[in-house]
Protein backbone atom coordinates (compact mmCIF):
# COMPACT_ATOMS: atom_id res chain seq x y z
CA UNK A 1 0.00 0.00 0.00
CA UNK A 2 3.07 2.06 -0.38
CA UNK A 3 3.68 3.22 3.51
CA UNK A 4 6.56 3.01 5.19
CA UNK A 5 6.35 1.30 9.04
CA UNK A 6 8.66 2.26 11.55
CA UNK A 7 8.61 -0.43 13.96
CA UNK A 8 10.11 0.56 16.79
CA UNK A 9 10.89 -2.07 20.01
CA UNK A 10 7.82 -2.05 22.77
CA UNK A 11 8.64 -2.63 26.16
CA UNK A 12 5.90 -5.32 27.75
CA UNK A 13 3.57 -3.76 30.03
CA UNK A 14 4.16 -4.18 33.89
CA UNK A 15 1.73 -6.90 35.07
CA UNK A 16 -1.06 -5.34 35.93
CA UNK A 17 -0.22 -1.29 34.98
CA UNK A 18 0.85 1.61 36.73
CA UNK A 19 -0.23 3.70 39.50
CA UNK A 20 -1.32 7.34 38.52
CA UNK A 21 -2.53 10.43 40.10
CA UNK A 22 -5.31 11.80 37.83
CA UNK A 23 -5.62 14.95 40.06
CA UNK A 24 -2.98 16.60 38.25
CA UNK A 25 -3.09 17.98 35.38
CA UNK A 26 -5.88 18.77 32.92
CA UNK A 27 -9.15 16.61 31.43
CA UNK A 28 -9.59 16.85 27.59
CA UNK A 29 -13.20 15.23 26.53
CA UNK A 30 -12.16 15.29 22.42
CA UNK A 31 -11.67 11.97 22.06
CA UNK A 32 -14.44 11.08 24.41
CA UNK A 33 -17.20 12.58 22.78
CA UNK A 34 -16.02 11.71 19.56
CA UNK A 35 -16.29 8.11 21.28
CA UNK A 36 -19.85 8.77 22.51
CA UNK A 37 -20.90 9.49 18.94
CA UNK A 38 -19.96 7.20 16.62
CA UNK A 39 -22.01 3.63 15.90
CA UNK A 40 -20.09 0.42 15.12
CA UNK A 41 -19.77 1.03 11.56
CA UNK A 42 -17.65 3.92 11.92
CA UNK A 43 -15.42 2.36 14.55
CA UNK A 44 -12.35 0.14 13.46
CA UNK A 45 -10.14 -2.24 15.22
CA UNK A 46 -6.54 -1.65 13.64
CA UNK A 47 -4.91 1.05 11.13
CA UNK A 48 -5.16 -1.68 8.14
CA UNK A 49 -8.66 -1.71 8.00
CA UNK A 50 -9.47 2.03 8.58
CA UNK A 51 -6.67 2.60 5.45
CA UNK A 52 -8.24 -0.06 3.12
CA UNK A 53 -11.48 1.53 3.86
CA UNK A 54 -10.88 5.08 3.48
CA UNK A 55 -8.33 4.03 0.55
CA UNK A 56 -11.20 2.08 -1.32
CA UNK A 57 -13.25 4.91 -1.11
CA UNK A 58 -11.14 7.67 -2.65
CA UNK A 59 -10.12 5.61 -5.70
CA UNK A 60 -13.73 5.34 -6.78
CA UNK A 61 -14.24 9.02 -5.95
CA UNK A 62 -12.98 12.04 -8.83
CA UNK A 63 -12.87 15.48 -8.05
CA UNK A 64 -13.81 18.10 -11.27
CA UNK A 65 -14.69 21.76 -11.39
CA UNK A 66 -18.00 22.65 -13.19
CA UNK A 67 -19.83 25.69 -14.28
CA UNK A 68 -22.68 26.16 -11.92
CA UNK A 69 -25.18 27.25 -14.46
CA UNK A 70 -24.53 24.04 -16.60
CA UNK A 71 -26.09 22.08 -13.14
CA UNK A 72 -29.44 21.01 -13.84
CA UNK A 73 -31.48 19.98 -10.98
CA UNK A 74 -34.62 17.70 -11.28
CA UNK A 75 -36.89 14.98 -9.39
CA UNK A 76 -36.19 11.39 -9.99
CA UNK A 77 -38.45 10.19 -12.28
CA UNK A 78 -39.03 6.92 -10.44
CA UNK A 79 -39.55 8.88 -7.10
CA UNK A 80 -40.57 12.71 -7.26
CA UNK A 81 -39.58 13.02 -3.77
CA UNK A 82 -35.93 13.10 -4.27
CA UNK A 83 -33.84 15.34 -5.78
CA UNK A 84 -31.10 14.40 -8.90
CA UNK A 85 -28.02 16.57 -10.24
CA UNK A 86 -27.23 16.33 -13.72
CA UNK A 87 -23.30 17.55 -14.16
CA UNK A 88 -21.54 19.21 -17.08
CA UNK A 89 -20.75 15.52 -19.36
CA UNK A 90 -21.93 13.13 -16.56
CA UNK A 91 -23.37 9.51 -17.96
CA UNK A 92 -26.42 9.22 -15.59
CA UNK A 93 -27.65 11.68 -12.35
CA UNK A 94 -25.75 11.99 -9.30
CA UNK A 95 -27.46 11.87 -5.97
CA UNK A 96 -25.79 14.44 -3.11
CA UNK A 97 -25.34 13.28 0.03
CA UNK A 98 -27.09 14.86 3.35
CA UNK A 99 -23.80 16.88 3.40
CA UNK A 100 -23.36 17.77 -0.14
CA UNK A 101 -26.72 19.23 -0.33
CA UNK A 102 -26.25 21.47 2.45
CA UNK A 103 -22.90 22.82 0.71
CA UNK A 104 -25.02 23.24 -2.07
CA UNK A 105 -27.61 25.33 -0.75
CA UNK A 106 -24.82 27.13 1.77
CA UNK A 107 -23.09 28.16 -1.91
CA UNK A 108 -26.10 29.73 -3.33
CA UNK A 109 -27.13 31.37 -0.31
CA UNK A 110 -30.42 29.29 -0.09
CA UNK A 111 -31.29 28.03 3.86
CA UNK A 112 -30.96 24.22 3.47
CA UNK A 113 -33.07 23.58 6.87
CA UNK A 114 -35.94 25.32 5.02
CA UNK A 115 -35.22 23.18 1.30
CA UNK A 116 -35.52 20.20 3.31
CA UNK A 117 -38.78 20.61 4.42
CA UNK A 118 -39.97 21.11 1.08
CA UNK A 119 -41.64 18.94 -1.68
CA UNK A 120 -38.72 17.90 -3.75
CA UNK A 121 -39.92 19.85 -7.10
CA UNK A 122 -40.53 23.02 -5.26
CA UNK A 123 -36.77 22.38 -3.87
CA UNK A 124 -35.44 21.62 -6.69
CA UNK A 125 -36.82 25.47 -8.46
CA UNK A 126 -35.55 27.28 -6.17
CA UNK A 127 -31.65 25.54 -6.48
CA UNK A 128 -31.70 25.74 -9.96
CA UNK A 129 -32.42 29.82 -9.42
CA UNK A 130 -29.72 29.73 -7.29
CA UNK A 131 -27.27 27.90 -9.78
CA UNK A 132 -28.15 30.03 -12.55
CA UNK A 133 -27.91 33.46 -10.71
CA UNK A 134 -24.72 32.30 -9.15
CA UNK A 135 -22.04 35.13 -9.13
CA UNK A 136 -18.88 32.95 -8.72
CA UNK A 137 -19.84 30.74 -11.84
CA UNK A 138 -17.79 27.51 -10.14
CA UNK A 139 -17.60 24.95 -7.92
CA UNK A 140 -15.77 21.71 -7.00
CA UNK A 141 -17.53 18.84 -6.76
CA UNK A 142 -16.31 15.63 -5.47
CA UNK A 143 -17.96 12.38 -6.50
CA UNK A 144 -18.01 8.71 -5.42
CA UNK A 145 -19.23 5.64 -7.31
CA UNK A 146 -20.76 3.27 -4.33
CA UNK A 147 -23.55 1.53 -6.49
CA UNK A 148 -24.77 4.63 -7.12
CA UNK A 149 -22.66 8.01 -8.30
CA UNK A 150 -23.05 10.07 -4.98
CA UNK A 151 -22.37 13.37 -4.71
CA UNK A 152 -20.14 13.81 -1.59
CA UNK A 153 -19.11 17.11 -1.37
CA UNK A 154 -19.75 20.94 -3.09
CA UNK A 155 -16.58 23.61 -2.38
CA UNK A 156 -15.16 26.36 -3.44
CA UNK A 157 -12.95 25.75 -6.96
CA UNK A 158 -9.91 26.45 -4.86
CA UNK A 159 -10.64 23.94 -2.02
CA UNK A 160 -7.20 22.01 -1.35
CA UNK A 161 -8.14 18.43 -0.55
CA UNK A 162 -6.40 16.16 1.87
CA UNK A 163 -8.06 13.02 1.19
CA UNK A 164 -8.56 10.79 4.78
CA UNK A 165 -6.03 8.06 3.69
CA UNK A 166 -3.60 10.55 3.22
CA UNK A 167 -3.79 11.28 7.12
CA UNK A 168 -3.91 7.60 8.19
CA UNK A 169 -0.79 6.96 5.78
CA UNK A 170 1.47 9.94 7.97
CA UNK A 171 0.06 7.74 11.13
CA UNK A 172 0.82 4.27 10.21
CA UNK A 173 4.27 5.34 8.83
CA UNK A 174 5.47 6.21 12.79
CA UNK A 175 2.12 3.71 14.54
CA UNK A 176 2.46 0.64 11.79
CA UNK A 177 -0.89 -0.83 12.71
CA UNK A 178 -1.78 0.76 16.35
CA UNK A 179 -2.39 -2.50 17.59
CA UNK A 180 0.69 -2.93 19.51
CA UNK A 181 3.62 -3.92 16.85
CA UNK A 182 4.67 -0.50 17.56
CA UNK A 183 5.34 1.51 20.94
CA UNK A 184 2.03 3.54 19.24
CA UNK A 185 -1.33 2.07 19.75
CA UNK A 186 -5.15 2.09 20.61
CA UNK A 187 -4.97 2.90 24.59
CA UNK A 188 -5.83 1.42 27.58
CA UNK A 189 -8.19 1.66 30.40
CA UNK A 190 -7.46 3.49 33.95
CA UNK A 191 -9.14 1.08 37.13
CA UNK A 192 -11.05 4.14 38.77
CA UNK A 193 -11.35 1.63 41.89
CA UNK A 194 -7.93 1.59 42.42
CA UNK A 195 -6.12 3.98 40.09
CA UNK A 196 -3.85 1.89 38.38
CA UNK A 197 -3.84 2.71 34.59
CA UNK A 198 -3.55 -0.80 32.42
CA UNK A 199 -2.09 -0.25 28.59
CA UNK A 200 -3.13 -3.85 27.74
CA UNK A 201 -6.59 -3.94 26.98
CA UNK A 202 -8.26 -5.86 24.20
CA UNK A 203 -9.26 -3.92 21.28
CA UNK A 204 -13.09 -4.17 20.69
CA UNK A 205 -15.70 -1.93 18.80
CA UNK A 206 -15.75 -0.10 22.63
CA UNK A 207 -12.63 0.47 23.38
CA UNK A 208 -10.98 1.36 19.76
CA UNK A 209 -10.14 4.81 19.26
CA UNK A 210 -9.75 4.67 15.05
CA UNK A 211 -12.79 6.43 13.18
CA UNK A 212 -13.97 6.69 9.78
CA UNK A 213 -17.29 8.16 8.37
CA UNK A 214 -18.42 9.26 5.10
CA UNK A 215 -17.63 13.34 6.23
CA UNK A 216 -14.09 12.31 8.50
CA UNK A 217 -11.48 10.25 9.87
CA UNK A 218 -10.62 10.50 13.81
CA UNK A 219 -7.44 8.52 15.47
CA UNK A 220 -6.30 8.77 18.96
CA UNK A 221 -3.15 6.88 19.67
CA UNK A 222 -0.44 6.78 22.77
CA UNK A 223 2.54 5.29 23.92
CA UNK A 224 1.46 4.22 26.92
CA UNK A 225 3.43 0.71 27.24
CA UNK A 226 6.61 3.38 28.19
CA UNK A 227 5.58 5.49 30.80
CA UNK A 228 7.80 8.80 31.23
CA UNK A 229 8.74 9.31 35.54
CA UNK A 230 8.51 13.68 35.49
CA UNK A 231 9.10 13.77 39.63
CA UNK A 232 7.61 12.55 42.21
CA UNK A 233 4.13 12.73 44.13
CA UNK A 234 3.53 13.54 47.77
CA UNK A 235 3.85 10.04 48.67
CA UNK A 236 7.12 9.51 47.18
CA UNK A 237 6.03 7.18 44.10
CA UNK A 238 7.09 8.34 40.71
CA UNK A 239 4.63 10.85 38.93
CA UNK A 240 4.96 9.08 35.60
CA UNK A 241 2.99 10.44 32.24
CA UNK A 242 2.11 9.09 28.80
CA UNK A 243 2.78 10.33 25.23
CA UNK A 244 -0.39 10.64 22.48
CA UNK A 245 -1.91 12.13 19.95
CA UNK A 246 -4.79 12.62 18.23
CA UNK A 247 -5.90 13.87 14.80
CA UNK A 248 -8.43 14.16 12.13
CA UNK A 249 -9.49 15.19 8.97
CA UNK A 250 -12.50 15.32 6.94
CA UNK A 251 -11.73 15.61 2.59
CA UNK A 252 -15.11 16.60 2.56
CA UNK A 253 -15.15 20.08 3.82
CA UNK A 254 -16.77 19.00 6.95
CA UNK A 255 -13.75 20.43 9.12
CA UNK A 256 -10.02 21.17 9.18
CA UNK A 257 -7.41 18.93 9.00
CA UNK A 258 -5.50 18.83 12.68
CA UNK A 259 -3.45 17.46 15.17
CA UNK A 260 -2.41 17.63 18.72
CA UNK A 261 0.62 16.04 20.77
CA UNK A 262 0.44 15.81 24.20
CA UNK A 263 1.19 14.11 27.70
CA UNK A 264 -1.50 12.42 29.71
CA UNK A 265 -1.32 10.28 32.84
CA UNK A 266 -4.14 7.89 31.92
CA UNK A 267 -7.13 7.01 30.05
CA UNK A 268 -10.51 5.98 31.12
CA UNK A 269 -13.15 3.44 29.84
CA UNK A 270 -15.29 6.66 28.08
CA UNK A 271 -12.19 7.98 26.63
CA UNK A 272 -11.74 10.62 28.33
CA UNK A 273 -7.91 12.06 28.72
CA UNK A 274 -6.56 12.98 32.64
CA UNK A 275 -3.69 14.61 33.73
CA UNK A 276 -2.74 16.23 30.14
CA UNK A 277 -0.08 18.28 30.30
CA UNK A 278 1.89 20.65 27.58
CA UNK A 279 -1.20 20.34 24.94
CA UNK A 280 -0.11 21.57 21.34
CA UNK A 281 -2.27 21.82 18.36
CA UNK A 282 -2.06 22.42 14.71
CA UNK A 283 -5.37 22.84 12.04
CA UNK A 284 -4.75 23.49 8.59
CA UNK A 285 -7.76 24.99 6.55
CA UNK A 286 -8.37 23.02 3.27
CA UNK A 287 -7.77 25.99 1.35
CA UNK A 288 -5.60 26.25 -2.18
CA UNK A 289 -2.42 25.32 -0.73
CA UNK A 290 -3.61 22.86 2.02
CA UNK A 291 -1.99 19.56 0.53
CA UNK A 292 1.24 21.30 0.58
CA UNK A 293 1.20 22.60 3.88
CA UNK A 294 -0.07 18.79 5.30
CA UNK A 295 3.18 17.67 3.63
CA UNK A 296 5.82 19.54 5.32
CA UNK A 297 4.41 20.85 8.08
CA UNK A 298 1.53 18.64 9.51
CA UNK A 299 3.15 15.30 8.95
CA UNK A 300 6.69 15.89 9.30
CA UNK A 301 5.60 17.60 12.95
CA UNK A 302 3.53 14.33 13.89
CA UNK A 303 6.91 12.20 13.03
CA UNK A 304 9.73 14.67 15.41
CA UNK A 305 6.57 14.50 18.35
CA UNK A 306 6.93 10.16 17.75
CA UNK A 307 10.79 10.13 17.67
CA UNK A 308 11.44 13.19 20.09
CA UNK A 309 13.06 12.84 23.73
CA UNK A 310 10.28 13.76 26.83
CA UNK A 311 13.83 15.07 28.41
CA UNK A 312 12.50 19.08 27.81
CA UNK A 313 9.37 18.34 28.78
CA UNK A 314 10.21 16.78 32.40
CA UNK A 315 12.67 19.16 32.98
CA UNK A 316 10.19 21.70 32.77
CA UNK A 317 7.83 19.88 35.01
CA UNK A 318 10.78 19.54 37.76
CA UNK A 319 11.71 23.52 37.29
CA UNK A 320 8.00 24.44 37.97
CA UNK A 321 7.80 22.94 40.59
CA UNK A 322 10.43 24.10 42.10
CA UNK A 323 10.07 27.55 41.65
CA UNK A 324 8.36 29.31 44.68
CA UNK A 325 5.73 32.21 43.91
CA UNK A 326 4.92 32.76 47.25
CA UNK A 327 6.34 32.40 50.90
CA UNK A 328 3.29 33.66 53.63
CA UNK A 329 -0.42 33.45 53.05
CA UNK A 330 -1.03 36.77 51.87
CA UNK A 331 1.31 36.61 48.82
CA UNK A 332 0.00 33.37 48.12
CA UNK A 333 -3.95 34.89 47.67
CA UNK A 334 -2.85 37.31 45.54
CA UNK A 335 -1.22 35.07 43.24
CA UNK A 336 -4.37 33.27 43.18
CA UNK A 337 -6.82 36.02 42.87
CA UNK A 338 -4.82 37.78 39.76
CA UNK A 339 -5.20 34.16 38.04
CA UNK A 340 -8.87 34.28 38.79
CA UNK A 341 -9.22 31.91 41.75
CA UNK A 342 -11.85 33.06 44.54
CA UNK A 343 -11.41 33.51 47.94
CA UNK A 344 -13.43 30.13 48.86
CA UNK A 345 -10.86 27.80 46.24
CA UNK A 346 -7.67 29.77 47.88
CA UNK A 347 -8.36 28.44 51.70
CA UNK A 348 -9.81 24.96 50.38
CA UNK A 349 -6.28 24.90 49.39
CA UNK A 350 -4.32 26.03 52.08
CA UNK A 351 -6.20 23.51 53.95
CA UNK A 352 -5.59 20.74 51.69
CA UNK A 353 -1.84 21.66 51.22
CA UNK A 354 -0.49 23.20 54.19
CA UNK A 355 3.09 21.04 54.39
CA UNK A 356 5.06 23.79 56.04
CA UNK A 357 6.67 24.88 52.60
CA UNK A 358 5.99 27.51 49.56
CA UNK A 359 3.39 26.96 47.26
CA UNK A 360 4.62 25.66 43.74
CA UNK A 361 3.96 27.71 40.15
CA UNK A 362 2.50 24.49 38.79
CA UNK A 363 0.37 23.30 41.70
CA UNK A 364 -1.56 26.84 41.98
CA UNK A 365 -2.75 26.33 38.23
CA UNK A 366 -3.35 22.23 38.98
CA UNK A 367 -5.99 23.88 41.61
CA UNK A 368 -8.95 23.32 39.42
CA UNK A 369 -8.36 20.92 37.24
CA UNK A 370 -7.83 18.74 40.13
CA UNK A 371 -11.01 19.64 42.02
CA UNK A 372 -13.06 19.01 38.86
CA UNK A 373 -10.95 15.21 38.79
CA UNK A 374 -11.45 14.63 42.89
CA UNK A 375 -15.60 15.37 41.32
CA UNK A 376 -15.58 12.73 38.61
CA UNK A 377 -13.96 10.03 41.47
CA UNK A 378 -16.60 10.84 44.05
CA UNK A 379 -19.56 10.48 41.29
CA UNK A 380 -19.00 7.40 39.73
CA UNK A 381 -21.91 7.88 37.40
CA UNK A 382 -19.51 10.77 35.46
CA UNK A 383 -17.36 7.98 34.33
CA UNK A 384 -19.77 4.95 33.77
CA UNK A 385 -18.78 2.98 30.89
CA UNK A 386 -21.41 4.34 28.21
CA UNK A 387 -22.02 2.62 24.72
CA UNK A 388 -22.09 4.30 21.41
CA UNK A 389 -24.74 5.57 19.63
CA UNK A 390 -25.62 6.81 15.65
CA UNK A 391 -24.97 10.35 15.27
CA UNK A 392 -28.73 12.40 15.08
CA UNK A 393 -29.30 14.52 12.44
CA UNK A 394 -31.57 16.92 11.44
CA UNK A 395 -34.88 15.70 9.64
CA UNK A 396 -34.13 14.89 5.88
CA UNK A 397 -36.64 16.91 3.82
CA UNK A 398 -39.04 15.06 1.49
CA UNK A 399 -36.72 15.32 -1.78
CA UNK A 400 -33.68 15.41 -0.39
CA UNK A 401 -30.96 12.55 0.92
Amino acid sequence: MGVVEVLDPVQPARAGGWKVDVSRGERNGRVSSEWFNRPDDERYLSLDDLWASVKGRSERSRSRVVQTAEIRVEAARDNPERLHLMLPKAQEPVAPTHWAFGQLASIVGAPASYLRQLPAPLAGINLQYGLTNHRAEQVKTFETEDGRTELRAVTGPDYGRIHDFELVEAVQRIAGNGTGDTRWKVPGVLDWSTGVYNPDVEISRDTTTLYASDRDVFLFLVDDRNPIEAGKLPDGSPDLYFRGFYCWNSEVGAKTLGMASFYLRAVCQNRNLWGVEDFQEIRIRHSKYAASRFAHEAAPALTRFANSSPQGFVNGIKAARQQIVARSDGDRADFLRKRGFSKAEFWQDHREGADGRGPTAREHLRLRAGHHAACARQDPAGCAPRHGRPRQEAPRPSGVT
